[in-house]
């Protein structure tokens, strides 16, 4: 089968869209499957080039036996409304230019957010005569709305009928959770087109054996108790949380750990410092090859987001790492996330945006290194048993076989 994937962002970039088409194309390709992606130059999130590679019109590599097709879009930082609305937008034009160029395929997947990745699915569908399966990883427009980035109603009103426009005209879609599966029904989406595909976690990398005692030492943390934040700063997560909850504890022994990057960063750094935390250290987004190092020096994984009901619909990705590692996750989302995190016993549930209660929980897995213990080591399991990304890889292609065939038989 040759699968066309359409991604904004990929490797060598870090965050959970990246990793998650990355896993699936390379286990597609392992599979005997021929994969390209077409996505940009690796920028994400400052909008900066990374070492190596060059904003071109049209530029090929492979990784790991996926075929790689970058194309020029205008590069801006994860901030400010208009310059990230026309990244996006130029990534779309881009696609739909370079279609006559791109590969023969079977099927056409886009993802989505960036809500114009998505719908670059469906002009390569209609070009290319080939059926188009729409990824859902956030519901769009709703969760730029929930906090906030857009305000006039017109382009509100525009945004909500691209949404179902694409709902209608998509062959399949596959949502990350069963939340955004029930919301796309109360649509009106026929549920006959609806498969859940969750996120998951490559196994193989994410060890808790891993080494990190060189990165401990580096950040003067050997001996502490770390309760670490990883990933995007972002309007969405709330992390003055952390910050104050930071403020509550006065132990020398106990550290919280921010790393990423994100349009709310700078805000948090100055915050911190206005606070005085000696107890808070914040790094940059670091490499993925880092990042078992960095959950193996982790007592504790906070995941939060703020108190908003469209929140309950989501599973942020960097549960199954953490739960991959056996890094008990203090939890401060509520939904299904909280659901998942109960069911597998694999950390502490919180009320979204209260610092006492995260300050709290920091403290009973401080003091009880046993519970900590525990809950890692389900979580691990819980893991191993649902969410092995190269089964739920197989997964995908299974139902991408399916897309293909009625068009196949036709054909013959």
């Amino acid at each position: 089968m040759k699968i066309l994937f359409l991604s904004h962002y990929f490797p060598p970039e870090v965050n959970a869209p990246a990793t998650r088409t990355f896993e699936h194309c390379r286990q597609w390709v392992r599979l005997g499957h021929d994969v390209t992606v077409v996505t940009c130059a690796p920028n994400h999130p400052r909008g900066v080039l990374y070492a190596g590679y060059r904003n071109r019109l049209f530029q090929r590599e492979v990784l790991d036996g996926v075929k790689v097709i970058r194309l020029w879009t205008y590069l801006t930082p994860n901030e400010g409304f208009i310059k990230r609305t026309l990244n996006y937008v130029s990534y779309l034009v881009a696609v739909t230019l370079a279609l006559p160029w791109l590969p023969k395929s079977d099927v056409v997947v886009s993802t989505s957010p960036q809500f114009f990745n998505g719908l670059a699915g469906y002009f390569a569908s209609r070009l290319k005569r080939m059926p188009w399966v729409l990824e859902i990883r956030d519901l769009w427009p709703e969760s730029i709305l929930a906090v906030g980035a857009i305000q006039n109603k017109a382009i509100i009103r525009v945004l909500e009928w691209l949404e179902l426009f694409a709902y209608r005209k998509a062959d399949r879609i596959v949502p990350v959770t069963d939340a955004f599966r029930r919301d796309m029904m109360d649509k009106g989406v026929d549920e006959r087109k609806i498969t859940v595909i969750k996120n998951g976690v490559d196994l193989r990398f994410f060890q808790s054996a891993a080494d990190g005692s060189e990165l401990a030492s580096q950040l003067g943390v050997e001996g502490k108790f770390v309760a670490s934040y990883v990933g995007t700063h972002g309007m969405a997560h709330h992390l003055e949380t952390i910050l104050e909850a930071a403020a509550f504890i006065d132990h020398q022994d106990i550290v919280f750990l921010l790393v990423g990057d994100g349009a709310e960063r700078n805000r948090l750094l100055a915050l911190r410092d206005r606070m005085g935390l000696k107890n808070v250290i914040m790094l940059d987004q670091l490499p993925k090859a880092s990042m078992p190092a960095l959950w193996s020096i982790s007592d504790a994984s906070l995941v939060l987001l703020k108190k908003m009901d469209l929140f309950r619909t989501v599973i942020p990705s960097k549960i199954f790492e953490s739960m991959a590692m056996e890094v008990p996750i203090i939890l401060g989302v509520a939904g299904e996330s909280q659901a998942m995190i109960e069911e597998a016993e694999a950390g502490i549930c919180i009320t979204p945006e209260r610092a006492d209660e995260l300050a709290a929980a920091v403290m009973r897995l401080y003091e009880d290194r046993e519970l900590g213990k525990r809950l890692g080591a389900k979580g691990r399991r819980y893991v191993e048993d649902h969410f092995n990304r190269d089964l739920l890889a197989e997964r995908y292609a299974e139902l991408l076989a399916v897309c293909v065939r009625p068009r196949s038989s036709a054909v013959g």
